[in-house]
């Protein structure tokens, strides 16, 4: 067990029975990334978010990417503890965290919709 974190956007998967079908193409993943996910829970609160911050899918913008970036820039993700959180990973996924903003910008610029989810 422990914590698992997932960015993606939806893409056309075409039809079913006449239906559509959206398709989840991941564009980055972590495990116990804990300062990631306090960030992004902060984020998920200051939109309203109530309750367990577990198994949600929060949308992130242009912005909100931009905004991503400019903290690790700055080192200045929050320290964040949890039972399945591990320890501080800032430094292990430093270069994968931009790599992640760099390609959610692409893909927002394109005009796909950028999810961040995680569960533990």
């Amino acid at each position: 067990m422990g914590l698992d974190q997932v960015a993606y956007f939806k893409e056309n998967g075409g039809e079913i029975d006449g239906e559509p079908q959206e398709v989840q193409v991941d564009i980055a993943t972590w495990r116990k990334h804990p300062n990631l996910q306090g960030y992004m829970e902060a984020l998920w609160r200051s939109r309203g978010g109530k309750g367990e911050f577990n198994c949600v899918s929060v949308e992130l913008s242009w912005q909100d990417v931009h905004d991503l970036a400019s903290t690790i820039i700055e080192g200045k993700l929050p320290e964040t503890t949890g039972f399945f959180y591990g320890g501080d990973a800032d430094k292990h996924y430093r270069l994968q965290d931009f790599e992640f903003c760099v390609k959610a910008i692409g893909y927002i610029n394109e005009g796909n919709k950028v999810y961040y989810s995680s569960w533990w």
